[in-house]
């Protein structure tokens, strides 16, 4: 029973490496016996092998992501294995069976020849290898840092651009973000190679120097047998260490000059970019082979040599004439296979350049030749950057995702014009100057300064504004414009259109998407269940009737809720577009609400509305009105309009009952686009509503 719970205990992978990394620390502190010394520096020697065969086969250094702790983990280690190791080697002069071969067999019992050794391997591991590995891994995080502002807007201009989806943009970054951690951890954690080979080193002065010192004071030994005591066991220590610490060094050498992104081993590509040209393998057996004739010099190991590299000379270039001969007789077949079927090959290329012309972008933005350089990044360009902020202000403000935005140049358009089109039908256009500013202002400027420009009207609104160059752009500001730039003007005509044609951007697949996401992030079976009456075409066409009167569908799940309560009752669109106004009125408050956190509104008289109810349409769909009531009526609106703008300084919305609502709404949309209608059913409770007029028609005398 005790050990199957062992068993299980040990069977956790977080709760070994917690254990191991305390017994590790213990290691520095507790004594250990030979026996447990001489695993554990087996273990240590594998652990080496094993983390080098690891980087070796490793195709790209983001695989072996835990390398950096893993190097922490096996230095932690062989220091507790120095310290263990020493403290058996000053206390009873010996350190196992390990150390005991490695000083005598290694060595030849020499302690001299021992120690030169020792101190060669620490030269190449200390000086070459791990001096080497920290300098490139310190370029490698320095360029990865620099590189990766360009990389993420690079991801960006691709997602904007419809050559990735979101999933695969998340990817990328996901990746880049895992380079940037990878290489900015491997450049401190090279310092822990450099930093144990500096105490292997110290380690083994301060062995020799404390075991002369025992040997020669406590145990009354004689100079040269302390000498050859204590120092073959201290080399063999250090040999025993020394030996990991070269193999993990050499590790992290591999891992960080690798280069990323290949798709064979390390062996594979040594053996293509080395060993593929047969002229290179020729000139080097030549060279050894003069070598191997030259009077003095060892015959047989260099015409040796200069015998393989030629044979592997021959055989490369007897490969590479097969190689050639067999895409030469691809090629004539490729050749006759295309004569042969030239007609239908034509056929179908047409066919699917055709079928090409056929896609078509929901939305597409042209621009002129002199504005190529906004989409450009390094020439300074953020219009790409904009219009990813925009697909994510647009799901923030509308509640929709939008398609991807594809931006390319028009040579038929004037060099500093773009135009906005949806689905294929050019919507608006606008000139703009990418090397000046757009300056606007709404009152009169302060002061008496004289601003030089190019005249213009802003694209988006239609306010008067000035295009004035860089260094008059402080001197605007100061004097009450606001100035943006030319890829500012841009993006907000773009937000503008958005929001004015989001009704139609909308299509079924987005509807299903964000069902799809609803699905995920609540419950499938709580979804489906509210979908059992419903199509997604009815959630469309209500979402659509939303969008259209600005109201924003963010709020998903009460517009599902109460469609499917209400289809119930009836399906009818209309029917169930004012409900979920109603639903979502605290929304619809809010976003017209004014500056001071009242609604200001305009209400319509009995009469106006008792005539407008009787003028409708047996469906409810149209409204037929006499003519001179309907101008007189508008007259009336305007006045009222224009009195509570001056007066408040906000344009209040209109206020009816709610079965003329939709009427009324469609009676004026044309005339007065972004004026809010509203019902009574729509104003929240908690919301201060302010009238500050009413529509009111003349009695007839």
């Amino acid at each position: 029973m005790e050990l199957g719970k062992l068993a299980k205990l040990l069977s956790n992978n977080d709760i070994v490496l917690a254990i191991g990394l305390v017994v590790i620390v213990c290691m520095m502190v507790i004594p250990l016996p030979a026996p447990l010394l001489d695993l554990l520096l087996t273990i240590n020697i594998s652990l080496a092998v094993v983390i080098l065969l690891v980087c070796l086969y490793t195709q790209e250094p983001l695989d072996y992501s835990s390398f950096p702790t893993v190097l922490l983990i096996a230095t932690l280690f062989r220091l507790g294995l120095n310290v263990s190791s020493t403290r058996l080697i000053l206390l009873y002069g010996e350190a196992g069976n390990v150390i005991n071969s490695f000083g005598e067999f290694v060595v030849g019992g020499n302690y001299v020849v021992g120690a030169v050794i020792f101190c060669i391997l620490v030269l190449i591991n200390f000086m070459v290898i791990t001096g080497g590995a920290t300098r490139v891994a310190e370029v490698s995080a320095r360029f990865t840092l620099d590189k990766m502002p360009g990389k993420q807007l690079s991801i960006d201009a691709d997602l904007n651009s419809g050559l990735i989806n979101e999933e695969q943009a998340k990817e990328r970054r996901r990746k880049l973000e895992r380079e940037t951690d990878f290489y900015g951890t491997m450049d401190g954690a090279s310092k822990f190679v450099k930093g144990d080979a500096m105490a292997g080193i110290v380690i083994t002065v301060i062995n020799i120097v404390g075991g002369l010192v025992i040997g020669v004071v406590q145990l009354h030994m004689n100079i040269q047998t302390a000498l050859s005591t204590y120092t073959i066991l201290t080399v063999g220590d250090g040999l025993v260490s020394q030996i990991p610490a070269l193999l993990i060094s050499t590790a992290t050498g591999l891992i960080v000059s690798r280069a990323s992104g290949k798709d064979e081993s390390l062996s594979q590509d040594i053996k293509k970019e080395m060993f593929s040209d047969p002229r290179v393998l020729g000139v080097v057996a030549g060279l050894i082979g003069f070598m191997g004739i030259v009077p003095g010099m060892p015959t047989v190991p260099f015409l040796s040599i200069a015998a393989v590299t030629g044979a592997m000379a021959y055989f490369k270039s007897k490969q590479k004439k097969d190689i050639q001969q067999i895409q030469e007789a691809q090629k004539v077949q490729q050749e006759h296979q295309e004569k042969l079927g030239k007609k239908e090959k034509r056929a179908k290329a047409t066919r699917e350049s055709v079928m090409e012309l056929l896609n078509v972008d929901t939305i597409e933005i042209e621009v002129g030749y002199r504005l190529v350089q906004l989409l450009n990044v390094e020439m300074g360009g953020d219009l790409l950057e904009r219009i990813a902020q925009i697909r994510r202000q647009t799901a923030l403000d509308l509640g929709i995702v939008l398609p991807s935005i594809r931006v390319r140049d028009n040579l038929q358009l004037s060099p500093n014009s773009y135009q906005i089109k949806l689905k294929g039908v050019a919507l608006e256009s606008g000139e703009v100057y990418p090397e000046r500013y757009l300056a606007m202002c709404a009152g009169d400027p302060v002061g008496n300064l004289a601003i030089n420009g190019i005249h213009a009207i802003e694209p988006a609104f239609g306010l008067p504004a000035l295009w004035i160059e860089s260094k008059d752009k402080d001197m605007a500001e100061m004097s009450g414009y606001t100035v943006v730039s030319a890829s500012a003007v841009i993006s907000t005509h773009i937000t503008e259109v958005i929001k004015k044609c989001a009704s139609e951007i909308l299509s079924r697949y987005d509807v299903q998407q964000l069902i799809d996401n609803l699905k995920k992030e609540v419950s499938e079976d709580y979804v489906n269940d509210i979908m059992k009456d419903i199509t997604v075409g009815d959630v469309q066409i209500v979402m659509q009737n939303l969008l259209k009167e600005g109201v924003a569908v963010r709020d998903l799940k009460t517009i599902l809720e109460t469609i499917s309560l209400q289809a119930k009752i009836n399906k009818n669109p209309n029917f169930l577009t004012e409900h979920v106004r109603q639903a979502l009125s605290r929304n619809i408050c809010r976003q017209n609400l004014a500056d001071t956190g009242e609604l200001y509104v305009i209400t319509l008289a009995p009469d106006v509305e008792n005539t407008i109810a009787k003028g409708a349409s047996p469906d409810g769909q149209s409204v037929t009105l006499d003519p001179a009531f309907t101008r007189n009526m508008f007259d009336k609106m305007n006045l009222e309009l224009e009195k509570a703008i001056t007066t408040t300084g906000n344009q209040p919305v209109i206020l009816c009952s709610s079965p003329i609502r939709l009427l009324f709404r469609k009676l004026v949309e044309r005339t007065y686009p972004q004026i809010s209608i509203m019902s009574y059913n729509e104003i929240s409770p908690s919301v201060k509503v302010k009238s500050v007029g009413m529509v009111k028609m003349e009695a007839k005398r």
